[in-house]
């Protein structure tokens, strides 16, 4: 069943965070809802909706930037009142902007997860959540990684609120009391969680950052995956999520928002399956939604807030009116009164343009005036996407972006983004200098363009930072500075478990470093590896290869650490990195290896279909020109063989797959050269002489040739 929702603007407040806006619970049945909203200006903002304007409840003072918000209030009562979190404290308002409590929870680092129910207060640092009932310290517990969100369930069949955190580490931890009941592993790291029913209940919503969403059902002892939808469109992260019953079927519906504006609702069929009903796109990340009725009584919708702060409403009322030929079409006399406020506001903020100018026209002529530089927020994310190892940056700015520059000192591939209508230009580089660059590339955006969307693919093994100067159409000139580290092992993500079946090569150091310092070494190595050292005396993680698929156990505690891993470069990898480390921190390190020559048939085995794939595709497209000059030559293509004949058929489809992909073979080249040179690395020869004559094999790839040449070199 498709439903028809239509976009109404409300109105725009600051820059807001996730998870910072909430309706009230309605008066009446059909009756509209109040809407509050907190932004970055801390400035709490509460509005309902009369004859189509918004006309304010009450709005708070500025203050420091509002990071979260819940609804509470005593047990069978409307929770109405209003709870927000600024820094490490919390602060009440009443439905009328009271202000009624003011709790500082005296704590080091600002909160980003909070969760209200009746007298508990649950809230999230970091890594570090605690609960107070009435104000007063009950739990704490201390996460292995970031905690991002946190939501309680509870039911009857509950004896107690069960405390779920969001953990970045595929995590969902399921707490009893200060200790750890048990945790759940999700698809992707959790960024949200909401309880699918909002009066309680056992089953939570979440949502991850690489798009997944999915419904656990938590018990006190354990928890069951009722589902999962994959994000196989390659949509945006997950940024806020809400139930509610908008299709009207009696079922609550799930309603999604994402940052890369993507707002969808999903019902549920006949097998209880999620199905997606609607999607619309907004031109910003979306940081909250929720279900109700806003705009007119009797009509349901889902309303959102932005990053650059714009209340939108998308209503199951009808915005458009039809006519038949002939009618005429009357403006009723709000709509009139509307489009005359807006005019009188458009006029009056041309004034204020014109002044402005006149103003800072007069100023700069002045021998005494100060250049001030104008601030502005930006929003970015730098995430590895497992679905083809690439980096994905997002960039978000308040104003529209006039260009962007790229500048990395280490070699990375910029990938093809559907999205991305920037023109993309290339400087030359000297690499060869020291801190020369490998990369400058400068992005010119188009008018209005507030949000860019870039992939870049590094080269395991090199390491250095990526900076990107984002520059907004603002006067005077002004530019910021992000940058973002590219690891040794960047495309490298964390996993569960691993295959323990696989031929494992093994990497042993023993010196005098501490926990602390291996963990930093560890940390400087591999991406999604929490930066605060793990509580007890010894950690294991797991990670898997995005690009080959092959994998890596890292288990170390102080004065020692054990690396195991299929692919003998990443042994190699991880061996020159803690060297250098050591070297610099002047300790003494005793390195050994255990190397298992099948790793390196196993690899190569692993690389075949990849490279078999991008040589055929390779050569597909070489003969496309060819092929089409024939057929233009014999005016049709019907004497080619079906093979070729496929080809002119997929050409469009294969070109594009081949330009999205640019230099995906030398990758592949590049890591059977240095899988070689590692082998005999180990052995203590030096091979490096040979490598033409592997590059010749390559050219003429044959899996079997390429095997014995490895094992008779």
């Amino acid at each position: 069943m498709e439903i028809h929702l239509n976009r109404v603007d409300y109105i725009q407040v600051g820059v807001t965070s996730q998870k910072t806006m909430r309706l009230l619970p309605a008066l009446g049945k059909k009756a509209t809802q109040k809407v509050a909203i907190g932004d970055h200006d801390g400035i709490l903002t509460c509005f309902g909706m009369k004859k189509g304007e918004a006309v304010p409840v009450f709005k708070t003072l500025p203050g420091p930037k509002i990071t979260r918000m819940d609804l509470g209030g005593p047990v069978g009562t409307p929770q109405e009142k209003i709870f927000v979190c600024s820094g490490s404290q919390v602060r009440g308002f009443t439905k009328k902007g009271k202000q009624f409590l003011t709790f500082d929870a005296n704590l080091t680092e600002t909160i980003n997860a909070m969760h209200v129910s009746v007298s508990d207060l649950f809230l999230c640092a970091s890594y570090i959540y605690n609960h107070y009932c009435d104000c007063k310290d009950q739990d704490y517990y201390l996460s292995g990684d970031k905690i991002n969100d946190i939501t309680c369930a509870s039911s009857e069949n509950l004896t107690r609120l069960v405390p779920v955190l969001a953990c970045q580490d595929r995590v969902l931890r399921v707490l009893q009391g200060s200790e750890l009941a048990y945790d759940i592993e999700v698809p992707g790291p959790p960024s949200v969680l909401e309880l699918y029913n909002k009066d309680g209940g056992e089953e939570i919503l979440f949502g991850t950052t690489d798009g997944k969403i999915g419904l656990v059902h938590i018990g006190e002892h354990s928890a069951v995956s009722k589902w999962e939808i994959d994000n196989d469109k390659k949509k945006g992260g997950i940024l806020c999520i809400d139930s509610y019953d908008i299709i009207g079927d009696g079922v609550n519906d799930i309603l999604v928002g994402r940052d890369d504006g993507t707002v969808e609702v999903y019902g549920f069929d006949s097998n209880s399956e999620p199905t997606l009903h609607f999607e619309h796109v907004l031109s910003e990340s979306v940081t909250s939604i929720q279900g109700g009725c806003v705009g007119k009584e009797s009509y349901d919708e889902v309303l959102t807030a932005t990053y650059t702060g714009w209340v939108t409403g998308l209503t199951t009322e009808s915005q458009k009116t039809e006519v038949g030929p002939g009618d005429e079409v009357k403006l009723s006399k709000e709509t009139q009164s509307k489009v005359e406020a807006l005019r009188a506001e458009l006029e009056q903020l041309q004034m204020k343009v014109l002044q402005g100018r006149e103003q800072y026209h007069q100023i700069s002529q002045s021998s005494t005036a100060v250049s001030a530089v104008p601030v502005f927020s930006i929003n970015d994310k730098f995430t590895l996407c497992q679905d083809d190892a690439s980096y994905s940056l997002t960039l978000e700015v308040l104003t529209a972006i006039d260009n962007l520059l790229l500048q990395s000192d280490v070699p990375i591939d910029l990938l093809d983004v559907d999205k991305n209508s920037a023109v993309v230009s290339f400087s030359e580089c000297d690499s060869e200098q020291p801190n020369g660059n490998f990369l400058l590339a400068t992005y010119r955006c188009q008018a209005n363009t507030t949000r860019l969307e870039l992939k870049v693919r590094s080269i395991e093994g090199q390491y250095g930072t990526l900076q990107a100067y984002v520059t907004p159409r603002l006067q005077p000139k002004t530019c910021q500075v992000r940058q973002y580290q590219i690891k040794p092992l960047s495309l490298h993500q964390r996993t569960h478990s691993i295959d323990q079946d696989r031929p494992m090569n093994k990497l042993s150091l023993v010196g005098q470093f501490s926990f602390a310092e291996i963990h930093s070494w560890v940390v400087f190595c591999l991406p999604e590896v929490p930066e605060k050292t793990p509580a007890g005396e010894s950690i294991t993680f797991y990670f898997q290869n995005t690009f080959l698929g092959t994998q890596l156990e890292a288990n170390y505690c102080k004065g020692e650490g054990h690396f195991r891993s299929d692919n003998i470069s990443t042994i190699s990898i991880l061996s020159d990195v803690f060297s250098k480390e050591a070297t610099k921190k002047k300790i003494n390190l005793n390195i050994s290896y255990d190397i298992n020559d099948d790793s390196v048939s196993h690899t190569l085995k692993m690389i075949h279909p990849k490279l078999e794939y991008q040589l055929l595709l390779a050569r597909k497209v070489q003969l496309i020109d060819a092929l089409k000059e024939l057929q233009v030559h014999e005016g049709n293509a019907d004497f080619l063989i079906p093979e070729y004949r496929k080809i002119l058929d997929e050409s469009a489809n294969l070109l594009e797959e081949y330009k999205k992909q640019p230099a995906h073979l030398e990758r592949l080249y590049g890591m059977i050269t240095d899988l070689f040179i590692d082998k005999f690395k180990f052995k203590g020869q030096n091979v490096k002489t040979k490598v033409s004559t592997l590059l010749e094999i390559l050219d003429n790839y044959d899996l079997n040739s390429l095997l014995d040449f490895f094992n008779d070199a």
